[in-house]
């Protein structure tokens, strides 16, 4: 390719030229590019089958694609009919097979949206986003029919429909274009009644030859729907919100209309014409035209058209105004389309500059996403008995719950610093179904886990995936709905406190399903999801976390979890029948002991004691340690006797207790920390009000990774 370009990843494909609405605020039809007029109305054969051995061969000369995004649009796409959007899905997959994956979406006001069609998307895979902007009146204000009645009834039953759980693989979210004469708030409850994956706020398309009302009215009207929306729990997420916050901290946007990256989307018109993007259209006639085609050009000739170098430039590219601006790295200039004037062309600003302006400050005032946690006191008499082991049952459960918030704020900081909609689904679990969050988040090495990947920032793709695996155990303890992909190449999943799953190296994107109780597994792309035990025979292994009675009580037998190495010793593989039952033997006997040469222990092996991990030990009295960050976690080699086992678990217990009001106290009541570094990490972590002399070393440590 030539020097500066970059490879496209999406491909916007015009699969109908025409509508069966008449939006009076659509780009396609209502500014002045009108080439739709003479584009044929329906995608020809020859350009779907062009498009699709263009899109595998520019694959194939750029090894970094990995996966590409094709989107089909319009005009309406649906206006195609069911038989073909599935014809140009199986002949897109046909030509990129063995190439590189494919996200396949699609668009639509969703008029034509029914069971067949949903079925149909399902299928193919077809992953479809609807077109709504918020309640009756808001909606029925542009998108209207062509004999002037209001669309909203039958989209809200189509979105209603394609959200229901047969088709709701297939849902991606509603796209709302933001009209300031509209209700924010009520746009917003509107969209978030529909229970939506993702939704998008559209700033309409403009120019500076036609700005929009001044005063920063759109500023405002987002402010308010991002203010509900953080004290609704951030339920489902928000391409604009997530990508300003991805921007605050470093990463890439999640969207063209803000940051500095390259563009990477390209269209096909329906005659085969290689385009720039259709939002272009609002500036002049013809202004996406590159003169390039399918059936003679490669998508590589494409790349390196002006019209696509322009806007690729980095800050250097953008006018003297917002190279000077103090959040150019996170608005990047705005969406291109949006700075054209007549007079100069692109070499402005956008016309919502005001607006993003106060936006984008606003967001970047705003605290940062945390969980909520209840206050807990510890008083010195209850820090006593813990201490010495006197086990005062209210001494023992504000420590259980200072240590549960502990976890949970740090699991809120994982879930800010990877925004999506694995974290989305975490944060509005937790917000609709409390009680079984917290059940969740007992599992021990969640603590371990969230405190390395702020320590360690492993890969994102990893750090998704085990926020995906947390809310679907919530999900399912809850009943709710919840889908989660593991793409090809994710050899496990782990789900805390249930299993772990074993996938095949080959098996490509599998999809996990907890769906009423039921945790489902569909193991090859389009097929159905089915109860774990049933994919035995397709070479997918599912081990259920065990458990082990101890006496009136039982813990888990945690000896699958990837985090249960921060023991002083390693932990041993997973127990095969025999040694299991004998663990359960000895703990059985063990209890015993507990109960008569321990007494005075036992109420705190009771209250704090949840999992153990089996490691390796080579004394005949076995051996004990605890996790600092797995809070109720035991690293056991079991002993020879039962007594010895006893002891070893009371032992545990205090040096698990001594763990937790480290993470909470100086012990050594030092004052070196100071004030200012103190006030520090109870700001970003905010911790039980428990009163603290100073901060321990890994309270140094968090509050410093948590400020960078």
């Amino acid at each position: 390719m030539t020097a500066g370009t970059r490879a496209f990843r999406q491909f916007v494909l015009k699969v109908h030229s025409r509508c069966d609405l008449a939006c009076d605020h659509c780009y396609v039809y209502r500014h002045p590019d009108q080439s739709w007029r003479r584009r044929p109305q329906v995608i020809p054969d020859e350009v779907i089958s062009s498009v699709a051995y263009r899109i595998a061969e520019h694959a194939r000369s750029h090894p970094e694609l990995s996966r590409v995004n094709v989107i089909l649009h319009g005009g309406e796409p649906l206006l195609a009919g069911r038989e073909r959007l599935s014809r140009i899905a199986r002949e897109l997959r046909t030509a990129l097979h063995g190439v590189c994956e494919l996200d396949l979406g699609m668009q639509t006001n969703g008029l034509r949206l029914d069971e067949d069609l949903c079925r149909m998307l399902v299928r193919e895979r077809i992953s479809t986003g609807v077109s709504l902007d918020g309640d009756r009146t808001s909606n029925d204000r542009h998108r209207k029919r062509a004999n002037g009645t209001g669309s909203y009834d039958a989209v809200v039953t189509a979105v209603r429909l394609l959200g229901s759980p047969a088709h709701r693989d297939a849902f991606a979210g509603l796209l709302c274009t933001v009209d300031v004469a509209n209700d924010p708030a009520a746009v917003y409850d509107a969209l978030a009644a529909l229970d939506p994956p993702r939704v998008d706020f559209l700033l309409p398309h403009t120019t500076w030859d036609r700005p929009p009302p001044p005063g920063a009215a759109h500023a405002r009207w987002l402010t308010t729907v991002y203010d509900r929306w953080r004290a609704d729990g951030r339920p489902f997420p928000v391409r604009i919100f997530d990508s300003i916050e991805a921007g605050r901290d470093g990463e890439e946007s999640f969207t063209e209309a803000l940051g500095l990256g390259s563009p990477d989307l390209v269209v096909v018109e329906t005659d085969g014409e290689i385009e720039q993007a259709d939002w272009l259209k609002t500036a002049k006639h013809g202004a996406p035209a590159t003169g390039f085609h399918v059936l003679r050009n490669t998508f590589d000739e494409a790349a390196a058209h002006p019209g696509f170098l322009a806007q690729g430039g980095g800050i250097g590219a953008l006018s003297r105004q917002c190279q000077d601006c103090a959040v150019v790295r996170i608005c990047g200039g705005g969406l291109y389309g949006h700075r054209y004037r007549a007079a100069n062309g692109f070499d402005n600003p956008s016309v919502y500059c005001e607006d993003l302006f106060r936006l984008i400050r606003h967001i970047l005032r705003a605290p940062r996403p945390r969980p909520v946690s209840r206050p807990h006191t510890l008083t010195p008499d209850g820090f006593d008995s813990l201490a010495g082991g006197d086990g005062d049952p209210e001494a023992l459960r504000t420590l259980v719950a200072a240590a549960a918030s502990v976890r949970r704020m740090l699991l809120g900081a994982v879930c800010a610093g990877h925004p999506g909609p694995e974290a989305s689904a975490v944060v509005a679990l937790d917000r609709r179904h409390p009680r079984e969050a917290a059940e969740t988040l007992r599992h021990p090495y969640l603590g371990s886990w969230a405190a390395r990947v702020l320590a360690d920032a492993p890969a994102p793709h990893a750090v998704r995936q085990r926020l995906g695996e947390i809310a679907a155990v919530t999900a399912l303890r809850a009943g709710e709905t919840f889908h989660l992909t593991l793409p090809d190449g994710a050899g496990e999943a782990h789900l805390p406190g249930l299993g772990r799953l074993t996938l095949r190296p080959d098996h490509g994107p599998a999809r996990l399903v907890a769906r009423d109780g039921q945790l489902l597994l569909a193991p090859r792309p389009g097929t159905a999801p089915r109860p774990l035990p049933e994919t035995a025979p397709l070479g997918i292994g599912w081990e259920p976390v065990r458990r082990i009675p101890v006496g009136d009580f039982s813990v888990l037998l945690e000896d699958g979890d990837p985090c249960r190495d921060g023991c002083a010793a390693a932990p041993l593989p997973r127990l095969d029948e025999a040694r299991y039952a004998h663990w359960t033997r000895l703990f059985a006997e063990a209890a015993d002991h507990l109960r008569t040469r321990h007494a005075r222990r036992a109420p705190g092996v009771r209250a704090l004691f949840a999992a153990c991990t089996p490691v390796h030990g080579a004394t005949e009295q076995g051996e004990v340690s605890a996790d600092p960050h797995a809070f109720g976690a035991l690293g056991l080699a079991l002993p020879d006797t039962a007594r010895a086992l006893a002891a070893l678990i009371a032992e545990g217990v205090q040096q698990m207790k001594f763990n937790a009001l480290s993470e909470l106290f100086d012990l050594a009541g030092s004052e070196a920390a100071g004030e200012t570094l103190r006030s520090a990490y109870l700001e970003r972590l905010p911790a039980p009000g428990i009163p603290h002399d100073g901060l321990t070393a890994h309270g140094r440590r968090m509050a410093a990774r948590l400020r960078g």
